[in-house]
């Protein structure tokens, strides 16, 4: 029997967790550096309504560009643990 599809769900665990970590703490830092630089925290979806235009758009570009880059580093970063892990075996 082949390790093959043994090392391809390994390779998928380890992207999902790797993501889902990257986007949790790409969130983390932007909450943080949001609340550090305006004094509150940046504009949710959960928002009454009080948060101005400019504000929802920057902080949802900010937010979105960091997640997404932070997704593509962690899932290369992966990529390249199960390169070295399928190559030990």
């Amino acid at each position: 029997m082949s390790d093959k599809p043994k090392a391809t769900i390994l390779a998928k665990v380890i992207g999902a967790v790797a993501t889902v970590a990257a986007a949790w703490l790409a969130q983390k830092v932007i909450s943080s550096v949001w609340k550090a630089r305006t004094g509150h925290k940046p504009p949710t979806v959960e928002d009454t309504g009080d948060s101005r235009l400019p504000e929802i758009v920057i902080a949802a570009a900010l937010t979105g560009a960091f997640v997404a880059i932070s997704r593509v580093l962690a899932t290369r970063g992966a990529a390249r643990v199960v390169a070295r892990i399928e190559d030990e075996d």
